[in-house]
């Protein structure tokens, strides 16, 4: 009996060993295959009209230059006529209002209440500068 107790931390102890064993073998295999040699990934810029169709880079074909040009027209549009017109929820709609047209393309967001209905559209800058050009 006294035995197979002896025996027991022992075989624990063996296990711990061939794990880490292991483990080693792994970080070694793993280290030899990310030492490859990288090629360079740079690729030449392309000016071409087709490119270059929208002031916020965005594809003419895209959601959000759907979402633009009915921001930009001289009413603007609501929450709803967005929904429509993309699939979105609204709550993604304000999202998207925040999150790219103010934060990530710098755009003059107007909003205002027009018979008890929010529309909002983008403000033409005054001096044909970005915000972000008026604040530096």
């Amino acid at each position: 009996m006294t035995k197979t107790k002896a025996r027991r931390p022992a075989t624990t102890r063996q296990r711990a060993s061939k794990s880490a064993a292991t483990r080693s073998v792994k970080a070694k295999y793993v280290g030899a295959r990310t030492k490859r040699p990288t090629t360079s990934k740079v690729l030449p810029v392309a000016k071409s009209s087709a490119l270059s169709t929208s002031t916020s880079g965005a594809r003419a074909d895209s959601k959000q230059a759907r979402v633009l040009a009915l921001l930009r027209s001289t009413d603007g549009c609501t929450i709803d006529a967005v929904v429509k017109a993309t699939g979105w929820q609204p709550h993604s709609v304000r999202g998207f209002f925040a999150g790219i047209v103010r934060k990530k393309l710098k755009l003059d967001l107007d909003s205002e209440l027009v018979d008890e209905v929010r529309r909002y559209r983008i403000k033409a800058p005054a001096d044909g500068g970005s915000k972000s050009a008026k604040a530096t």
